[in-house]
């Protein structure tokens, strides 16, 4: 059973960086595309970054722009996301998420199979 372990979640100042990391176990790492969405109070989840499962392609949310940066250590099996310059509308509820051989475009998340339990990130501006 593919379990997955957000962490790296926390309170920081509007400009500031934070490193979300998602620990895969339970299956071959490299079979899966790892994506991270966002929920935030009151409003619907949203697609942030993914790569594909052969990491071919990676992927971001319109609003990144060129601030996250998602990344993954075969040897860890672990994906991680770099947040630069937050600001108070990065504040949500992170999750990861992981599809057996998905290509990373399912930005609505539907066919991601495992999901972690999630991290938050409060952005004070």
């Amino acid at each position: 059973q593919v379990q997955l372990a957000e962490s790296g979640g926390g309170l920081v100042q509007a400009g500031g960086s934070l490193r979300l990391s998602c620990r895969f176990s339970g299956d071959t790492f490299g079979f899966y595309a790892m994506g991270w969405f966002r929920q935030a109070p009151g409003k619907e989840r949203q697609f942030v970054s993914a790569f594909s499962w052969n990491g071919d392609g990676t992927y971001y949310g319109d609003f990144v722009k060129g601030r996250f940066t998602i990344s993954k250590d075969g040897a860890e099996n672990t994906a991680y996301l770099q947040m630069n310059s937050l600001n108070a509308e990065d504040t949500a509820v992170y999750y990861c998420a992981a599809s057996h051989w998905g290509t990373g475009t399912d930005y609505e998340g539907k066919t991601y199979e495992y999901w972690g339990q999630g991290t938050q990130v409060t952005v004070s501006s």
